[in-house]
């Protein structure tokens, strides 16, 4: 075959992926077919490769692959591409789906034998570093999301606390109009108040410093 003939099979071989057709895969790789940027957890012959691709194409809605640049030499060609997808069908490595669309840039080389893909290589963003990448930002952004939740989770419980801890009644006083107003700086506030009945129709006022700087 000709470069440019290997070029286009290439180029199919990409499209093909970005659709998630398995049967197109299998007809255009070699029978030895090698993928050499699998995880050391999956297989890389053929059926781990096509594993990979349904995986994907189960998890990504839009998953596309667009061609930036190519070139060949003998046997291979390398391709520059941009991968794209939106993780919103079902989960992939343990990640639930997000609906976020990621982008990144990869380069694979492939050997050609015959007019089959014979061995595919990873260089720079590899297609495995690109599924790390994914998976690394949604877990990235599944923690924020979780610490997120658990601050404004214990915010609300402090400001329950807080606000069951002040007088619900205001003590009436002759001659005095009590209207109190309590604004924490932030979410929460360490300020308490109290009023307490003295004799001879006193009243009177306590207020207290939660974070240890006494009460007066």
């Amino acid at each position: 075959m000709s470069a440019e003939e290997n070029m286009a099979l290439a180029r199919h071989f990409l499209e093909v992926r970005g659709k998630g057709d398995l049967d197109a895969i299998e007809q255009m790789m070699a029978p030895d077919f090698i993928d050499h940027t699998l995880a050391p957890s999956q297989e890389p012959d053929r059926e781990g490769y096509k594993r990979q691709v349904a995986e994907y194409a189960a998890a990504f809605s839009d998953l596309t692959y667009t061609l930036e640049d190519q070139v060949a030499a003998g046997d291979k060609v390398v391709t520059h591409f941009t991968v794209s997808g939106t993780h919103d069908r079902r989960e992939l490595m343990g990640v639930a789906p997000t609906g976020r669309e990621a982008t990144n840039i990869a380069i694979v080389i492939h050997r050609i034998s015959g007019d089959k893909i014979a061995e595919e290589w990873g260089v720079g963003t590899s297609i495995s570093e690109v599924r790390e990448g994914f998976v690394a930002r949604w877990q990235h952004l599944e923690q924020e999301m979780h610490e997120r939740e658990r601050v404004e989770h214990e915010l609300r419980v402090a400001r329950r606390i807080q606000h069951a801890s002040l007088p619900e009644e205001v003590p009436t006083l002759e001659g005095w109009q009590i209207a109190p107003y309590y604004q924490p700086a932030r979410e929460v506030g360490g300020d308490f108040y109290d009023f307490y009945l003295l004799s001879d129709g006193r009243v009177g006022l306590v207020v207290g410093d939660a974070t240890g700087k006494g009460s007066s």
